[in-house]
């Protein structure tokens, strides 16, 4: 990757009202195409850690198992995450003044996940490939925990980026919304469990055996890829509040720059 733009954007999809009424699915589609699934993850942003050009902090790995070494770059879930990260590097003593230089400059862009699984899709045979390295929300983390642990699992950590949908019942389909001005019927995936809840809140009334049901992002992207189901094309991924507040604040583009490779 040699650079990033800064983002301008379509990432308004969710609006300033998040949850609608519920409602029914209808229409059937055809299975998604590979720039469908990059569309539906451009919803959500992501931060990286760059420099003064635009270029992502990374750091190399050692090779292993015969393998050359790679780049690891993080992906943080969350901006005030990645600006923390920033200040406990500047407050740190370097040695170095071209280090210290540079950790001045340091900065946090973000970009749409959809930039990230394009290029996670187009270097994937590449053998020094760049590797992202997610950081999740401690917090939704937490979350996602305390449900699985609820349901009667026993685990002790969470992988992944988690990844919260509401249904009817364990047995039954997912509670749909309605979005925008046309009221178009969606799917919603929520980044943050408080999201999720909301709209828990509002069903469990009509509906008690309503739950929420935890996921990871990369559960979500391969049933995208490889299931061929009617009911995906109206998935909607929902980013935290706080990105959602992030996007709001971002002057309006529909002619931004496509990042380069």
């Amino acid at each position: 990757m040699k650079s990033l733009v800064r983002w301008g954007t379509s990432l308004g999809l969710i609006g300033s009202t998040l949850l609608g009424s519920v409602t029914s699915l209808n229409s059937p589609v055809l299975a998604l195409s590979e720039q469908q699934i990059k569309n539906k993850l451009d919803s959500v942003p992501v931060y990286l850690i760059t420099n003064d050009k635009g270029l992502p902090l990374s750091r190399t790995l050692p090779p292993q198992n015969g393998k050359q070494s790679a780049s690891v770059t993080g992906v943080y879930m969350s901006r005030q995450e990645a600006l923390a990260f920033i200040k406990e590097l500047q407050k740190a003593k370097i040695k170095d003044p071209k280090l210290e230089d540079m950790a001045k400059k340091l900065q946090v862009t973000a970009v749409p996940l959809g930039v990230i699984y394009q290029q996670l899709q187009q270097t994937k045979d590449q053998s020094n490939r760049l590797v992202f390295a997610f950081k999740p929300v401690e917090k939704e983390l937490k979350g996602a925990l305390d449900l699985l642990r609820a349901s009667g699992q026993k685990v002790d950590q969470f992988k992944s980026v988690p990844i919260f949908a509401v249904r009817f019942s364990p047995d039954k389909g997912y509670v749909p919304i309605q979005l925008g001005q046309n009221k178009q019927q969606m799917i919603p995936l929520f980044l943050s469990r408080q999201d999720a809840q909301g709209l828990l809140t509002q069903v469990k009334p009509k509906f008690p055996k309503a739950d929420i049901q935890v996921i990871d992002v990369d559960g979500v992207i391969k049933t995208l890829k490889d299931k061929d189901e009617p009911w995906l094309n109206q998935v909607v991924l929902v980013p935290s509040r706080e990105s959602r507040e992030y996007i709001r604040t971002l002057p309006p583009n529909n002619n931004a720059p496509k990042p380069k490779a």
